[in-house]
C-alpha cells in the first residue's frame, strides 16, 4: 500500500498541546455525585432501568440499550440512585439523567464478571459484547462502536484504519493512550481485526508525537498487519474522510460511508476501550479527559469517572484564573462553549479547554468581503460563503444542492474568517433545521 499522508487545504491552528503533552494520566477521585445522561452516544437515548433508592455497584446498568442503534449507561461508581429527572446536558441542551449519591466508603470494586475470551467468539458475539459493554467513538462523535464492527454484507473491509491524529489544539488524551498503553492499543486492534475478518491495519500518527509513533513501534505484534504511519501535522488530519485520504489516497465519495471503500476507521482511544472489555470484563465507565488552557491553574491527563460534574472536575484541578473567560467542552476548533457547569463529563468528552480573555474573539460580526479564505480553507472543497449566505436566509434546500452533508463542521472556514463569521455554527443550527424538515415531510 503507498501513503499519501496527508490532504489539500485545510489550516493550522497554534496547538497548544505542550501545555498537557508531557503530563502522565492520573486518576481522578471520585466525586460526591454522579450525573448519568441516557444520551450519551448517536442513535437512540437508553432506556432508564433503576428507580429512586436503588443501591447501584460501579459497572451496574443504570439505562439499557434501546435497540441496535443504542448502547447501555452504566453506573461508573457505587451509590445510591438520588433521583431520575432532566439535567443539563453539555450540548446546551436538557437530558434525562440518573444522579448517583456516591458512597464515600464503598471499595468501588465492580461485582464479580464474566470476561469475554475473544478468540472463540464469532463476529455477532464480540459486537454483542461491546454494546453490552456500552463502548462508543470517542473522540466526540460517539458513534455506537458495535455497530462499525458489523459493516453490511455488500461493503467488505479490507483495512482498518485507527485514528492517533488528535489535531485538536489542547487535547492530548490520544497522546497519552499512546504512549502509555500501547500494548493495549494492539490488543483492541487484534480484537476488531479477528470480529471483521480484516488482515490489513494502519494507525495514522501526526509527526508532532514522536515519542507515541515510537511506543506503538516498540510494541507492534508481530503476527498481524499493522503499519504505523506519521501524518503531515495539519488540521483537520483526524476527520474520518481526511484520515481515509492521507492514508490510502482514495477519496470517500460524497454521502458515502468509509465502509464503500472498504475501509473502517476507529479513535485510538475506543480501541484502548474495546481491549479493556476483553482485559477485564468491565463495560466503559470511565475516560481519558485532557483538562486544559492558559485559563486553568493546573492542566492534566485523568481517567475521569463518567458523570463528573465538569464544575468538579476544573475543581480537581485548582480551578480557573481570574483571566479565564470560556469553558469549551471538546477542542477550541470543534467543542462548544458551556453555559452551565453542573453539566457532566460523558463518554464523548475527549476534553475540557479553559480559555482566557485574550484567547476569545470579539462578539461582533461583520458583512462577509468576499475574500475567497474560507474556500481554501475548507478540506471538503465546499464553498462556505455562499452556504453562509443561505444560511443567514434559512435557505436550507438550497443548501443541501450544495452539499451541506458532506460539511463535518471542523471550523476551519470560521478560523480563518476575517469577518469573524461564525460559519460552522450556523452550518450546524442549518444541520438540524433541515433534518426537522426532512422529517416533517415523511
Amino acid at each position: 500500500m503507498s501513503f499519501a499522508t496527508g490532504f489539500r487545504h485545510g489550516v493550522h491552528p497554534p496547538e497548544e498541546k505542550e501545555l498537557t503533552s508531557q503530563l502522565p494520566i492520573r486518576r481522578m477521585p471520585y466525586p460526591d455525585e454522579l450525573v448519568l445522561p441516557l444520551r450519551q452516544h448517536a442513535g437512540k437515548p437508553a432506556k432508564v432501568c433503576v428507580k429512586v433508592g436503588d443501591k447501584v455497584e460501579r459497572g451496574d446498568k443504570v439505562g439499557e440499550a434501546d435497540g441496535f442503534m443504542s448502547v447501555p449507561i452504566h453506573a461508573s461508581a457505587a451509590g445510591t440512585v438520588v433521583d431520575v429527572d432532566w439535567w443539563p446536558h453539555p450540548d446546551g441542551s436538557m437530558a434525562e439523567a440518573v444522579r448517583i449519591k456516591v458512597d464515600r466508603f464503598a471499595p468501588q470494586v465492580a461485582r464479580p464478571r464474566l470476561v469475554p475470551h475473544w478468540e472463540g467468539l464469532t463476529t455477532q458475539q464480540v459486537v454483542k459484547a461491546v454494546q453490552d459493554a456500552g463502548v462508543v467513538g470517542l473522540g466526540g462523535a460517539a458513534f455506537p462502536t458495535h455497530v462499525k464492527l458489523a459493516p453490511p454484507k455488500d461493503c467488505p473491509v479490507h483495512t482498518l484504519i485507527i485514528n492517533g491524529a488528535e489535531c485538536e489544539p489542547y487535547l492530548t488524551s490520544d497522546h497519552r493512550t499512546m504512549v502509555e498503553y500501547p500494548d493495549r492499543v494492539h490488543f483492541g486492534i487484534r480484537v476488531m481485526m479477528h470480529a471483521m475478518g480484516v488482515q490489513k491495519c494502519v494507525i495514522g500518527v501526526e509527526k508532532n508525537k514522536p515519542d507515541a509513533i515510537e511506543a506503538l513501534r516498540r510494541t507492534v505484534p508481530k503476527d498481524i498487519d499493522v503499519t504505523i504511519l506519521p501524518l503531515t501535522v495539519k488540521y483537520p488530519q483526524g476527520a474520518e474522510k481526511m484520515l481515509i485520504h492521507a492514508v490510502t489516497g482514495v477519496e470517500v465519495p460524497s454521502g458515502k460511508l468509509p465502509v464503500t471503500v472498504g475501509v473502517m476507521v476507529q479513535n485510538v482511544g475506543s480501541v484502548s476501550a474495546i481491549a479493556e472489555v476483553f482485559e477485564t470484563g468491565l463495560p466503559l465507565i470511565e475516560r481519558i479527559v485532557t483538562v486544559s488552557g492558559h485559563g486553568l491553574r493546573k492542566p492534566a491527563n485523568l481517567i475521569v469517572p463518567v458523570g463528573t460534574k465538569l464544575r468538579d472536575l476544573l475543581a480537581h484541578c485548582d480551578g480557573v484564573t481570574a483571566e479565564a473567560a470560556e469553558v469549551i467542552i471538546g477542542g477550541p476548533m470543534m467543542g462548544q462553549a458551556l453555559a452551565n457547569l453542573d453539566a457532566p463529563v460523558i463518554k464523548g468528552t475527549t476534553g475540557v479547554v479553559v480559555l482566557e480573555k485574550g484567547e476569545t474573539r470579539e462578539a461582533a460580526v461583520y458583512p462577509c468581503i468576499h475574500c475567497g479564505r474560507c474556500l481554501e480553507a475548507c478540506p471538503v472543497f465546499l464553498n462556505p460563503s455562499l452556504l453562509g449566505d443561505h444560511a443567514r436566509v434559512q435557505q436550507y434546500e438550497e443548501m443541501a444542492d450544495l452539499h451541506l452533508a458532506d460539511c463535518m463542521l471542523c471550523g476551519s472556514c470560521a478560523y480563518v474568517c476575517p469577518s469573524n463569521i461564525p460559519l460552522s455554527q450556523l452550518f450546524q443550527a442549518s444541520k438540524v433545521a433541515l433534518r426537522r424538515a426532512q422529517a416533517a415531510v415523511t
